[in-house]
């Protein structure tokens, strides 16, 4: 049994070069996880995140000649997830709208009454994310989760920079307006 602590990406890369299975059972068992908690942020159903995982994987594992030459194991694999996610997404028929014509809050108009969204509980804010349009959800995941900077996020998804800054922001009110309510409920 191989221990995660004493052996690098590179040797578990380097055993699944030669075919040994212990390699990809121990880069899927190190890898596994994160990764779907990343597909699992953009995509809403669980069974379709683990499908997305698996295809990720299974492309991962069999691009040999890609795969002797990844710098960082981790993240070659959590973009092919991410982009396979949106492609999902895509293939269901996800719109994202270009606001382009549309006012959008500017940074500069930004309340900081909004970050009392960080004083909810965990759990209220991620079924507040969970609720969220896939639209809103894949650019707000895709920012706050995946780090990903927003002219990226706009070239990822092909929209224009104005509009993912504008989406970003009604979602994050939108959550903020959902955990007001409950809390007026409780």
């Amino acid at each position: 049994m191989l221990q995660k602590e004493n052996i690098s990406d590179q040797e578990l890369i380097a055993m699944c070069l030669r075919g040994k299975d212990a390699g990809y059972t121990g880069l899927y068992n190190r890898y596994a996880r994160g990764i779907f908690n990343s597909i699992s942020r953009l995509v809403a159903h669980s069974a379709e995140a683990e499908d997305i995982l698996q295809e990720t994987f299974c492309n991962v594992f069999s691009d040999q000649k890609r795969l002797m030459q990844i710098n960082s194991f981790e993240a070659w694999v959590r973009r092919m997830a991410i982009n396979k996610s949106i492609s999902h997404l895509r293939r269901k028929k996800l719109l994202f709208s270009d606001l382009d014509n549309y006012e959008f809050m500017a940074e500069a108009d930004y309340d900081i009454r909004e970050d009392e969204i960080f004083e909810s509980r965990v759990e209220d804010v991620r079924r507040c994310i969970d609720e969220l349009s896939d639209g809103y959800r894949t650019i707000l995941t895709l920012y706050l989760f995946e780090k990903m900077p927003q002219d990226e996020i706009a070239l990822t998804l092909g929209l224009a920079p104005s509009t993912v800054r504008t989406q970003y922001h009604r979602a994050k009110k939108r959550i903020l307006v959902s955990l007001k309510d409950k809390a007026y409920y409780e």
